[in-house]
């Protein structure tokens, strides 16, 4: 890196990153899994159900959204894999050495799962929208429809670097792994349906970023949709912050 230049090297850490990602074919793989999840799934329910089952009418959100539920996964697996591939194989080191200022090789990583779940989100909200509008017919006119749809779009990249932050915080790809895919794919879900545990389940970071995807207000939920994504950016903020502590303080 010495014979880089000051612009070079200031971009080295995030074109190192983006080589890793372009190279890794689980990794680059796994952005059209998760595209391929929402949208697929969203048009075979909506097809099948979407004109009958009023849990799907009465919040039309609730009908677009349907394959988020299972197109998330690969989203959570995805900003695992990001950092904990390079745990699980060792090469951590090397890739600081590579970059030995931490703050910047983390800071590239962020950037990078940014960049892709912006553009997963984009991806994953287009193609739900095709699919409601090619089966059940598609109304963006009702009041909210333009936040959920933008909150569906953040949704992505704030998963994305949580699920990052958190591996990094744990630094073990197969814990992250084993906590997390479940976590938000059965068990956000299952503790909202515990009485005692309801209330402080919708202040867990998908449940609230969810929450901001619906156009109906939901009994018992003490903030508005809005909120719900602030929620869920805070504790993705809270995450990276955490992240970037464990980084400095443990040996790779």
């Amino acid at each position: 890196m010495s014979t880089l230049t000051p612009r070079a090297r200031r971009t080295y850490p995030l074109r190192a990153e983006w080589a890793k990602f372009a190279t890794l074919r689980p990794l680059w793989t796994t952005p059209f899994l998760a595209v391929a999840l929402s949208a697929g799934i969203t048009a075979a329910v909506q097809a099948a159900y979407g004109r009958t089952d009023t849990s799907l009418t009465d919040d039309p959100m609730e009908g677009l959204y349907y394959g988020l539920n299972f197109g998330q996964v690969a989203v959570v697996c995805l900003g695992i894999l990001l950092v904990g591939q390079e745990y699980a194989s060792g090469t951590l080191t090397t890739s600081l050495a590579a970059v030995p200022d931490r703050l910047r090789f983390y800071r590239a990583k962020l950037l990078l799962g940014t960049g892709l779940g912006l553009a997963v989100g984009v991806a994953t909200v287009g193609g739900q929208l095709a699919a409601t509008a090619a089966t059940v017919g598609l109304d963006l006119s009702a009041p909210g429809t333009v936040r959920a749809l933008v909150a569906g779009v953040l949704y992505h990249p704030l998963l994305l670097v949580l699920c990052l932050a958190l591996t990094t915080v744990l630094r073990n790809q197969t814990a992250a792994l084993g906590l997390l895919s479940p976590a938000v794919f059965l068990g956000t879900t299952a503790l909202t349906a515990v009485p005692g545990l309801r209330e402080a389940a919708r202040f867990l970071p998908d449940r609230a970023g969810q929450y901001a995807l619906r156009l109906a207000d939901a009994p018992g939920t003490p903030y508005g949709h809005t909120t719900g994504l602030l929620l869920m950016a805070a504790w993705t903020l809270a995450a990276a912050l955490a992240g970037l502590r464990t980084l400095h303080r443990k040996d790779a």
